[in-house]
């Protein structure tokens, strides 16, 4: 019986993976590290300082220059901005929301994003009201594709991770999720719908619109 449901967060409720894209091959071009749009997909769903400390070691900059922490620093600072500018819900959100809230379950976000851009999305989309539990993987010493994220939230809002649901648009998020035993619904980018590494995941949508009572009931049975 399911208990509890979590959401991920970019690229599920906020269009956001083209605004971290954008805010990536700014801050990373100022160390001369210029990233094409497959190169920047390549990290999706991992948390910011795992990007940075990934592309440092693929193509290394003088840290004289900016630490990996400033760098880091600059892409949030960067991607908030962004959100705020151009920051759009993800087809179905509010809906999606409203639907579970009525089955009366404690509703989680579990995002690799660090807090203040959580909120920062929250707030854009006007459904920070809506959350029992908002959790950051910046507390973890692991982001996503690692489960701790989603093993502590299920420990937070005192379910089991089998007895939970969660939403994800990212392989590296279902990757997560199912390697901590929770059931996942994954709704991946038109491009990736068709790749079979989503075969993992519990139930492949191609938006949030196509999740309903009939799938509820598939899940929680």
């Amino acid at each position: 019986m399911i208990q509890a449901i979590i959401f991920d967060m970019d690229g599920l409720l906020i269009d956001s993976e083209p605004l971290w894209q954008e805010a990536e091959k700014n801050i990373f071009s100022t160390v001369w590290v210029d990233l094409d749009d497959e190169q920047v997909a390549y990290t999706t769903g991992l948390r910011v300082d795992e990007v940075v400390g990934y592309w440092f070691h693929r193509e290394p900059w003088e840290e004289s220059i900016k630490t990996k922490i400033q760098l880091a620093e600059e892409i949030v600072e960067e991607v908030k901005r962004l959100i705020r500018e151009k920051g759009q819900a993800k087809i179905w959100v509010s809906q999606i929301i409203s639907f579970l809230s009525q089955k009366q379950l404690p509703i989680a976000i579990a995002s690799s994003s660090e807090y203040s851009i959580i909120y920062a999305v929250t707030k854009k989309l006007w459904i920070e009201d809506h959350f029992d539990l908002i959790y950051s993987a910046e507390e973890e010493k692991y982001g996503k594709p690692h489960p701790w994220v989603y093993i502590s939230t299920c420990e937070k809002l005192w379910v089991l991770p089998e007895n939970t649901i969660t939403f994800e648009d990212s392989f590296n998020g279902v990757l997560s999720a199912k390697s901590a035993k929770i059931k996942c619904i994954a709704v991946p980018e038109e491009v990736n719908t068709r790749n079979p590494k989503f075969v993992i995941a519990d139930m492949i949508l191609h938006s949030l619109e196509e999740f309903w009572e009939e799938q509820w009931n598939v899940l929680d049975s």
